[in-house]
C-alpha cells in the first residue's frame, strides 16, 4: 500500500487567529440542583432591555460561555420552556464568572388545563436541527413515537425518511442499523423519558462516516440521580394476523457505576398479499403477446430475542469507561409462500397457469461488543476512544415447487428446487476523536479504521428428479474483505451574527472480492476526500439564514455483490451483481428559519452511479429479474416548508410539506443498454396534531395525516396517490407509573398503493399489500425510583449497516 496516498490526510486547515477577549461563563441548574441543558442565555443592553447583544445555549452539563464580550453593564436573561425566566444585572470586566443560576419550574394553567411537563422545543444549529423533548409532553411515549413526531421526519411503510431519502439512525452518535422492522422494535422498547433530543442532520459533518445520507441522532439524558428503577412493557397488535411483544428493563446507579439491562421477546405473525402483472412483448418488441397476472400470498411466523446491557464506570472526575453488549437472536422465521399465475394470450384469453408453493426458513444471530473511553482535555476539550466487534450469522433455506396447467386446468408438468444460503460476517472497528478549543475557534479531529470480512453464498439444488442435484452454474460463494482507513478534521467559529464550520474527511478503501463462480470480482482500491461546509447568519433574534454543502459515498452491500438469487417463483427472482461500484453524491442546501417556528429549505442533491434494485423482464425467456444496478444518476430539487408551534397550550401542530422534482437515468438492460430517464414533479404533506386532554395532562391524543400523490423509486412510479391517517390515545395512571396506549395506524387502509415500471419493451408492476392498518394496545409499568434518568442506548456500530439485505420489491 502506497503511503503517499495518505498525504491528503495531513489536514489542510486554514490558519487560526487568536484573540484575547473577555467572556461570560456560568452554570444553570433547576430547583433539584440538576443541570439544565439547551437553556437560552442572552446578554441584553442595560440601556435598552429589548436589544440583544450576544447569546448562546447551555451545554448538557448546564454550563455556558459567551465569548468576545466587551466590558460593559448588561442584563443577563436565562430562559427555558417550562421554567420561569431569570433576569439579572451583570457587570462584565475581563473573564466574568457568574454564580450558579437556579431556574424555577413554571406551571401553565390555561382554560382549566394544567400541564406539568414542558413543551418540546425546536432550534437550528449551524449543521443540524435540534428537537428538544426532555421532560416534555412527548417524553412519556417511546423513542420511535418521538421520531415519528420530529419535524421533517417522514415515516413511510415503517421506513424513516428525511428530505424524501432514507435516514440512518444514531443513538449518542453511534449508528444503529437493523431492518426497518427490527429498528422499530428496538426503538419502541426505549422509553421516551430517556431521550433528551433528536438531531436532524441533513448534511452530516466530517466526524461522521462518509457513507450514507441524512442522520437522525438520538441524544439520551445525562445520569443524575442515584438508585434503582425498572419497568415491564407489553403490547399486542391486531391486524390481519396478531403480533405481540413483552419486555423488561432494569437500571441501577451509584457514585461510580451505571448498570442497565433490557430484554425483549417479540412474537409476530405477518401476512402479505401481492398482486403483480407482466406484459411480455413479441420478438419485435412492439406488441404484447402474453400477459401474466400473479396473486401472491406470504405468511411469516417468527419470534426473536434481544438483550442489551451497558456498564458505565466513572474512573475519575474527568474520565469514564463504558462496556456494552447487544445481542439479537431470531432462531426461527418460517414463511409459507403461495402464488397463482394466470397466463393470457394477445387476445386476453387464458392460455395456461401455474401455481407456486414455497417454504422459506431462516435464522439470524447478531452480536455486538463495544468499549468506549472518554476523558476531558482541559476546558471544553475531550478525547474518546471506541472499539467494536460485530459478528453476524444468517442462514436461509428455500424450497420451491411449481405445478403447470393448461387452460382447462389439466396438469402438464411440475418443477422443484431448493436453495441454501448463508452469510457470516465479522467486523472490527477502532476510532479516536479529539475536540478542543483553539482560542475562539473549536477544533475536532479523529482517526478510524474498520475491517469487514464476510463469507456469503448460496447453493442451488435441482430436486425435480426426486434427488438433490447440485448446480454450480446457479450457485456462488463470495469471500469479501474490506478495509477502510479514515481521518478527519473540522473547525467552527461563532461571531456576533455569523457562524461557520468547515470539515474535511479522507477515506482510503481497499476491497477484495473473490467469487467461486466468477473468480476475482470487484477488486477496488481508492482514496476519496469528503468536504463539508456550513455557514449561518442571524441578522436578528427571530431570523436565521444558512448555507451548507457535503459530499458523500454509498458503497455496495456485499449481499448485492453476490450473484445468488432469491425467488418469488422460478420466473421471478432477485439477482446480485458482482460488478457494482460505489456511488458518490453532492448536496447543497439554503435554509431560512423564522423564530424557530417556520423552517424553509431549498436544496439539490445528486448521486452519480446511484445504486438501485431495478426490475427487467426478459421477453423471450419469460422471466422477471430484479437486479442491483448502478444507475447513471439520481437527483432531486426540492423546496421544503416546516411549521412547528403550539396553537393552544393543549394543542401542538407540526406541519411539513415538500415540493420536489426527482429524476434518474439508467441503462435498459433488455434494450441494448439504451438510456431511460424516470422523473416526477410531486409534493409530500404531513400534519401532526398532538392534544393534551383533561385538567391534569395525563390524557393525550394525536392525529397524523399524510398525502403523497406521486413518487419514483428506480424505474417504478406510483400508480395512485398515497394517503394515510393515524390516531392515538395515551393515558397515565398512578403518578405516571402505569402508561396505557391505543394506536390505530392507517385507519383507511390506504397506505399501500400499486407501482409500475413502464418504458420501451418493459411493462410490469405490482401492488404489495402488507399489513398497514393495525390496532396496537400497549402497557408500560414502572417501579423503583422510576423518575431516574438511565443510560439506555443502542450500541450498533456504523459498519453493521451493510450486513443488511437490500429490500426486495416483491
Amino acid at each position: 500500500m502506497n503511503i503517499t496516498k495518505f498525504t491528503p490526510l495531513i489536514f489542510l486547515l486554514m490558519p487560526y487567529v487568536f484573540f484575547s477577549q473577555n467572556s461570560v461563563s456560568g452554570n444553570i441548574q433547576n430547583q433539584n440542583k440538576e443541570p439544565v441543558a439547551f437553556a437560552n442565555v442572552i446578554l441584553l443592553s442595560a440601556e435598552d432591555s429589548t436589544s440583544v447583544y450576544k447569546g448562546t445555549i447551555s451545554e448538557e452539563d448546564g454550563s455556558f460561555i459567551i465569548e468576545n464580550v466587551q466590558d460593559s453593564i448588561y442584563l443577563l436573561k436565562v430562559s427555558f420552556v417550562g421554567y420561569a425566566e431569570n433576569l439579572q444585572k451583570l457587570k462584565v470586566k475581563g473573564e466574568t464568572k457568574v454564580r450558579t443560576i437556579s431556574l424555577e419550574e413554571s406551571t401553565d394553567d390555561l382554560d382549566e388545563v394544567v400541564v406539568n411537563a414542558r413543551k418540546p422545543k425546536i432550534s437550528r444549529k449551524v449543521d443540524r436541527i435540534v428537537f428538544d423533548v426532555e421532560n416534555s409532553t412527548l417524553s412519556t411515549g417511546n423513542t420511535f413515537d418521538i421520531l415519528k413526531r420530529t419535524p421533517g421526519v417522514i415515516v413511510s411503510q415503517g421506513n424513516l425518511l428525511v428530505k424524501n431519502r432514507p435516514a440512518t439512525v444514531y443513538i449518542n452518535d453511534r449508528k444503529v442499523y437493523l431492518s426497518s422492522q427490527e429498528l422499530q422494535q428496538l426503538l419502541e422498547g426505549f422509553s421516551g423519558t430517556n431521550v433528551k433530543s433528536v438531531e436532524v442532520i441533513t448534511n452530516p459533518p466530517a466526524r461522521y462516516d462518509a457513507e450514507g445520507g441524512a442522520i437522525l441522532n438520538i441524544t439520551t439524558s445525562k445520569n443524575i440521580s442515584i438508585g434503582y428503577k425498572g419497568s415491564l412493557n407489553a403490547s399486542h397488535t391486531t391486524a390481519i394476523v396478531p403480533k405481540y411483544n413483552i419486555g423488561t428493563s432494569q437500571y441501577y446507579k451509584n457514585d461510580w457505576v451505571n448498570i442497565y439491562a433490557s430484554y425483549n421477546y417479540n412474537g409476530r405473525d405477518e401476512f402479505k398479499q401481492d398482486d403483480s402483472y407482466i406484459e411480455f412483448f413479441d420478438s419485435q418488441g412492439g406488441e404484447v403477446d402474453s400477459r401474466w397476472l400473479t396473486d401472491f400470498e406470504r405468511n411469516t411466523y417468527m419470534y426473536s430475542h434481544s438483550l442489551n446491557t451497558i456498564l458505565d464506570f466513572t474512573l475519575s472526575e474527568a474520565s469514564t469507561l463504558s462496556l456494552s453488549a447487544n445481542i439479537q437472536i431470531i432462531p426461527d422465521s418460517d414463511s409459507d409462500i403461495n402464488g397463482l399465475t394466470n397466463i393470457y394470450d394477445s387476445n386476453n384469453s387464458l392460455n395456461s397457469l401455474f401455481t407456486t408453493d414455497s417454504r422459506l426458513h431462516s435464522n439470524t444471530d447478531n452480536i455486538l461488543l463495544a468499549a468506549t473511553y472518554n476523558t476531558s482535555l482541559g476546558d471544553n476539550g475531550s478525547l474518546s476512544a471506541i472499539g467494536n466487534y460485530i459478528n453476524y450469522d444468517n442462514s436461509q433455506f428455500q424450497q420451491i415447487m411449481t405445478n403447470y396447467f393448461d387452460e382447462d386446468e389439466s396438469f402438464i408438468r411440475d418443477n422443484s428446487f431448493t436453495t441454501e444460503a448463508m452469510q457470516n460476517s465479522e467486523i472490527y472497528t477502532g476510532q479516536i476523536d479529539i475536540s478542543t478549543p483553539l482560542g475562539s475557534t473549536s477544533f475536532e479531529t479523529g482517526l478510524k479504521f474498520s475491517r469487514l470480512k464476510t463469507e456469503s453464498g448460496q447453493d442451488y439444488f435441482d430436486t425435480n428428479t426426486g434427488t438433490r442435484q447440485f448446480s454450480g452454474e446457479l450457485s456462488d460463494l463470495l469471500d469479501y474483505d474490506e478495509n477502510i482507513y479514515a481521518a478527519y478534521a473540522s473547525i467552527s467559529r461563532d461571531w456576533e451574527k455569523w457562524a461557520i464550520k468547515l470539515g474535511l474527511r479522507g477515506e482510503y478503501t481497499d476491497v477484495q472480492g473473490d467469487s467461486r463462480t466468477f473468480g476475482t470480482v470487484n477488486t477496488q482500491e481508492y482514496f476519496e476526500l469528503f468536504p463539508t461546509f456550513y455557514l449561518s447568519y442571524n441578522p436578528a433574534e427571530k431570523h436565521s439564514f444558512g448555507l451548507d454543502y457535503s459530499r458523500r459515498i454509498s458503497r455496495p452491500r456485499f449481499q448485492s455483490l453476490n450473484s445468488y438469487r432469491y425467488f418469488i417463483n422460478e420466473n421471478n427472482f432477485q439477482d446480485g451483481n458482482p460488478n457494482l461500484m460505489p456511488s458518490f453524491s453532492n448536496k447543497i442546501t439554503f435554509n431560512y428559519n423564522y423564530d424557530n417556528t417556520w423552517f424553509f429549505d431549498l436544496y439539490w442533491d445528486r448521486a452519480d452511479n446511484a445504486m438501485a434494485l431495478l426490475p427487467f423482464q426478459d421477453n423471450q425467456n419469460r422471466t422477471l429479474r430484479s437486479v442491483n444496478l448502478n444507475m447513471n444518476y439520481d437527483q432531486q430539487f426540492s423546496f421544503d416548508v416546516t411549521y412547528y408551534s403550539y396553537l393552544k397550550d393543549w394543542w401542538v401542530l407540526s406541519a411539513y410539506s415538500s415540493f420536489f422534482y426527482m429524476e434518474n437515468e439508467f441503462p435498459a438492460l433488455e434494450s441494448g443498454g439504451q438510456l431511460v430517464k424516470n422523473d416526477v414533479f410531486s409534493t409530500y404533506i404531513q400534519a401532526y396534531n398532538y392534544f393534551i386532554l383533561g385538567k391534569d395532562g395525563t390524557f393525550s391524543a394525536e392525529v397524523i395525516g399524510t398525502f403523497l400523490p406521486k413518487y419514483i423509486a428506480g424505474s417504478y412510479q406510483f400508480d395512485e396517490p398515497q394517503y394515510g391517517l393515524t390516531l392515538g390515545l395515551k393515558k397515565t395512571f398512578f403518578d405516571s407509573r402505569l402508561t396505557a396506549t391505543v394506536n390505530l395506524e392507517d385507519a383507511f387502509n390506504s397506505m399501500n398503493i400499486p407501482l409500475k415500471s413502464q418504458y420501451l419493451n418493459q411493462n410490469n408492476g405490482f401492488f404489495a399489500k402488507p399489513e398497514s392498518r393495525m390496532l396496537r394496545l400497549g402497557l408500560i409499568y414502572k417501579f423503583g425510583n422510576f423518575k431516574l434518568n438511565d443510560n439506555s442506548r443502542a450500541i450498533n456500530a456504523e459498519e453493521s449497516e451493510r450486513l443488511q439485505d437490500q429490500k426486495v420489491l416483491d
